[in-house]
């Protein structure tokens, strides 16, 4: 990995690479730009994604290319009714001498796709928790430490399709991110129908590696922030908090509960990310308004007078900020 003179130096290397990886995913996913660039700025803030959209967006494709496009060991699970958190975690098993020795599950990558992650009871989906906490699992009372850079990237299908488990609150809470898909318009569509019909395969060539996420992750942490941003961004997550002293009015209108700290933390780390990506060496309030839609998306619940009104979760964040 090259070495950095400064971290201003390593500041200008990370928006190159980050205009490498867009220009080279691009030529794979189409018309994804914006969940594109939340995507990378999550692996760059250490922060785990949910994909919120119907079926044959391409979510799985999206995660596969960008796993190729950095040099990270990438498994996929399939979330089923019957999966059980021994098939994410691993299990013991008993080998010849008669001893008992930890089989390592898929969750041991860098990379994690959980594919329609609510497609599967409660139980198994708790099998996540400790290790998008902790980056590590338990089993029989060992804990084994997970590969670093470590991202639980999560696809989920809407709520009202059939067979589905709502995530508990504790879990949603986990994602940095809730990022959902839309139909691609129809200029999109048609250059994706004309990609994946021919016998044309495009191959991306390896942009950074797991040192280099590793260093650059460091990096974002040790961006400056001034003291205004911060508060603005503690300011917008107390007001999503209603019949409070700074609850806004829309909240105590139409929420049953706003967001925890940890958006405020998720909201700091995104500016700073997003800063760096664009070339800035500290973030300011737009950049903070730039990651606050996915980040307080799946943090505050509606009340029942919102959903009857039609007031969608989306209009009550723009209108705080």
């Amino acid at each position: 990995m090259k070495q950095f003179s400064s971290d201003k130096e390593a500041a200008d290397a990370l928006a190159q690479a980050y205009k490498n990886l867009t220009r080279e995913i691009s030529k794979v996913i189409i018309g994804q730009d914006e969940v594109v660039r939340l995507v990378l700025t999550a692996v760059f803030s250490q922060g785990h994604c949910l994909l919120v959209g119907v079926p044959g967006l391409a979510k799985t494709l999206l995660i596969q290319t960008i796993a190729s496009s950095l040099d990270l060991s990438f498994n996929r699970i399939q979330f089923t009714p019957d999966l059980m958190p021994s098939d994410i975690v691993g299990s013991e098993t008993m080998d010849q001498s008669r001893n008992f020795q930890f089989v390592k599950g898929p969750i041991f990558a860098n990379i994690i796709l959980a594919d329609e992650i609510n497609r599967t009871p409660p139980k198994t989906q708790a099998a996540l928790l400790e290790s998008m906490q902790e980056y590590s699992v338990t089993v029989a009372g060992q804990k084994y430490e997970l590969n670093r850079p470590f991202f639980v990237l999560a696809t989920q299908n809407p709520i009202e399709q059939e067979g589905t488990y709502p995530l508990p609150e504790a879990q949603l809470d986990r994602f940095m991110f809730n990022i959902l898909l839309d139909y691609p318009s129809f200029d999109s569509e048609l250059q994706i129908v004309k990609n994946t019909t021919s016998d044309v395969s495009y191959r991306l060539p390896t942009i950074l590696h797991a040192d280099e996420i590793t260093a650059f992750q460091h990096l974002v942490r040790r961006v400056p922030v001034v003291d205004n941003v911060i508060e603005y961004a503690v300011k917008l997550v107390h007001q999503t908090r209603p019949n409070t002293t700074m609850g806004a009015a829309q909240a105590s209108q139409y929420l049953e509960w706003g967001a925890g700290p940890r958006a405020s933390q998720h909201l700091i780390v995104g500016a700073k990310c997003n800063a760096l990506l664009n070339g800035k060496y500290s973030p300011d309030i737009e950049d903070v308004q730039a990651v606050a839609l996915p980040i307080l998306r799946h943090r505050i619940v509606r009340n029942f007078k919102a959903e009857a009104e039609g007031i969608t979760v989306e209009k009550i964040i723009k209108d705080l900020l």
